[in-house]
């Protein structure tokens, strides 16, 4: 089952989407954005940055734990992943966003 991207309003009312694999578990949630239009280009820069290797900088939280943040040809923050386990769960969770980021199904739930 192909993952997805889930675009939705925020609790403050922004925009921001989640990536989610096949089974419905999110793998990487947004920035916040104030126009929905940004929103999906954010997506559309997973899109496009998701398959390189490159854009992952794998990070510790202050907590210990390990997670992962994917960042655009700027430079700049376009999504981070929750907080693992292990480093080798985070790994996992790299290479999860590598293959279902690519994905063109956005279901909007603005």
């Amino acid at each position: 089952m192909a993952g997805f991207y889930e675009l939705k309003k925020s609790s403050d009312g922004q925009f921001m989407f989640n990536l989610k694999a096949g089974n419905g578990e999110i793998i990487l949630t947004s920035e916040r954005y104030t126009a929905k239009s940004s929103a999906e280009n954010g997506i559309e820069s997973v899109q496009t940055n998701s398959p390189k290797d490159e854009r992952y900088e794998k990070k510790t939280s202050t907590r210990g734990e390990p997670y992962f943040v994917l960042k655009g040809a700027n430079g700049l923050t376009i999504g981070r992943s929750e907080m693992y386990s292990s480093t080798s769960a985070r790994d996992n969770g790299i290479e999860s966003v590598k293959t279902n980021g690519p994905t063109k199904d956005v279901r909007d739930k603005t």
